[in-house]
């Protein structure tokens, strides 16, 4: 009996571990068609469906970006056998060396695998295409896939737009996998920042072929193909016509223009000089051009509106009037003579005494000398210490001294230092506001970028407040969903201190330093730079906002090397502002002129030694 259960218990096993394998083949060759796929990989290509990534346009519905076919040579190296490696080399031009070196970097490549697909020869021209769509079925293992790159309709906005490139090793890792060698990915401006949304999602198709790499048709009728999910399109905030006018006044001159639109924070222009045309970076020479931009003296591939710390000069001087009046220090009735500067600090001639609203009309240097040293004087405060975090605090509160947080990559904090850094300069309680004095005029250890003198412009002409300065409008015909782009960020001044800032600005372009940016029939506040630079002639600097009543632009410009900001900054600010308001900008013929000629970047003057009205 004991036998004879012992037998029945063994038989039963063996029944059962066969039906668990005879179920198991079942469904591995019935039921789970994805298993089939692995298990016939021999015959099957897994073939990439690379998605068309979303174009680009300006605020009007102008295109700036689209799409153009490239063709990539990939191999499938398990696949490859009895290749005429002769007649491969003579299609593609390379010698039979060329051929092995490229095979052993491939194979050296992240990622790599005989049984994945991957890239032997990018973008491959469209007669080489045609050659090796005759001759496919010579080359065992080959296949060529057909991916977009990126095309710009207007040879401008280079620092806006930014560029794609082929992903590194890190891209790689960072994708999870997602990405593969060959694959291209944003690596500057719009397209790196919005790379997920201009993307795509890449889809995936199998195609069974013979044993000559021929094409058999779709596997299963593409029931395992996932379709690629095409990137959105984007609508950019610059305005075209006004980013090209930018352009074309910076040339042959270094600096940057910064135009937003107060209300909303959107971007309307961002001009970088000097620049680059975008379309130089795409197709097979972008490496090569790259590197030659990479190497020129003039870095035209530096993003300077977003990264360049400038010394803001006397545009300073509208913050430094708000802080005083906010410290209970100023009022628009205090007056204050000059007698050709305070201390070692200088000025032009100009009538004196002055009350606050015609130092900022004539940008009077001993004046906001005496308010910032009533700013860090200030007897309400125990240390001068104090009083400088406090004045440090209202100024920060503009966006200065550090990232705005705009949506591009690359953004600089610029240089606002707080009191610990003078502390280790000059020891704790040991400085008093005249060892800082040129803090007051926009000069001393100060940088600001353009951005953060652009953003600051908007927060006046907003009278408090700032939207974070950012460059795309709509995501798929959306508004940007970003809640940084859609709050208002107060400044710590009261709005009432305001008017008579706005009313002096106002003044500077009417009567004062910056008369030269007159438009007739708009009205303007404004307020001109000249920095000091320890590295040559100093810096042109302008700032303003138009209508006054109803602010549209406000605007920041600052041309390096250039002398007085009325002389460059002001008058292409000027034209600006009135191509944004009017659609035109050749009213002023002679001034236009004036700006598309003058050629700055041959000068080598390194010293400046006017008296300068700024």
């Amino acid at each position: 009996m004991d036998k004879t259960f012992k037998q029945k218990t063994l038989l039963l096993i063996f029944l059962s571990v066969a039906l668990i394998y005879i179920a198991r083949l079942f469904y591995l060759q019935l039921v789970d068609e994805s298993y089939f796929l692995s298990a016939q990989n021999n015959v099957l290509q897994e073939q990439t469906i690379y998605p068309a990534r979303g174009l680009i346009y300006d605020r009007n519905g102008e295109l700036l970006v689209y799409n153009d076919a490239i063709y990539d040579l990939s191999v499938m190296p398990e696949q490859v056998k009895d290749l005429d490696t002769a007649a491969f080399c003579q299609i593609l031009n390379i010698t039979k060396e060329d051929f092995i070196r490229k095979f052993e970097k491939m194979k050296k490549q992240k990622g790599y695998a005989p049984w994945k697909p991957a890239v032997f020869e990018r973008q491959i021209t469209i007669p080489t295409y045609a050659a090796f769509q005759e001759r496919l079925y010579d080359f065992n293992g080959f296949f060529v896939e057909v991916r977009t790159d990126r095309k710009y309709q207007h040879n401008n906005a280079a620092h806006v737009m930014g560029y794609i490139s082929e992903v590194t090793e890190k891209d790689i890792e960072k994708s999870d996998g997602y990405y593969r060698m060959g694959d291209f990915i944003g690596k500057s401006g719009v397209e790196r920042t919005y790379e997920k949304e201009l993307g795509g999602r890449k889809g995936m198709r199998y195609v069974l072929v013979d044993s000559k790499s021929r094409t058999q048709g779709r596997y299963k009728n593409g029931e395992f193909d996932t379709p690629a999910v095409a990137g959105k399109n984007i609508d950019l905030s610059i305005d075209y016509k006004l980013q090209e006018l930018g352009e074309q006044l910076l040339t042959n001159k270094t600096g940057s223009v910064v135009a937003i639109e107060p209300k909303t924070g959107e971007i309307l222009a961002l001009v970088s000089s000097p620049t680059y045309n975008p379309n130089l970076l795409i197709g097979r020479e972008r490496g090569k051009h790259f590197m030659e931009l990479l190497r020129d003296p003039m870095k035209p591939l530096f993003n300077r509106p977003l990264a360049a710390p400038y010394p803001p000069g006397s545009i300073f001087k509208i913050l430094m009037g708000l802080t005083g009046q906010q410290e209970k220090v100023l009022f628009p009735e205090t007056a204050y003579g000059c007698h050709g500067g305070y201390m070692f600090v200088g000025c032009h001639p100009h009538g004196s005494p002055l009350a606050l609203k015609g130092a900022i009309a004539v940008s009077c240097n001993a004046y906001f000398c005496q308010v910032y040293r009533s700013v860090v004087n200030n007897p309400r405060y125990p240390h001068a210490e104090d009083a400088y975090n406090s004045f440090y605090k209202h100024i920060s509160s503009f966006g200065l001294g550090r990232k705005l947080g705009v949506d591009l990559f690359g953004e600089g904090k610029g240089l606002l230092p707080k009191s610990t850094y003078y502390d280790k300069i000059y020891g704790r309680y040991r400085w008093q506001a005249t060892t800082t004095i040129s803090l007051g005029i926009g000069q001393g250890e100060l940088g600001i970028t353009p951005l953060q003198m652009a953003n600051a412009t908007a927060a006046v002409a907003n009278k408090g407040y700032y939207i974070v300065p950012h460059i795309v409008k709509r995501i798929g015909g959306k508004p940007n969903p970003n809640p940084l782009y859609q709050t208002k960020n107060w400044t710590s001044i009261d709005t009432s201190y305001f008017q008579v800032m706005i009313e002096g600005m106002e003044e500077v372009v009417k009567h004062g330093t910056a008369y030269v940016a007159q438009i007739p029939g708009i009205s303007i506040a404004g307020k001109t730079g000249t920095a000091q630079n320890p590295h040559g002639k100093d810096h042109s600097v302008f700032f303003a906002f138009a209508p006054v009543e109803n602010p549209k632009i406000a605007i920041a410009v600052v041309v390096e090397n250039a002398g007085f900001g009325a002389t460059w900054a002001a008058p292409i600010a000027s034209l600006m502002i009135e191509q944004y308001l009017t659609g035109k900008h050749d009213t002023r013929k002679h001034l236009l002129e004036r700006m598309l000629k003058g050629n700055l970047n041959h000068r080598n003057d390194t010293t400046s030694t006017q008296t300068k009205p700024n």
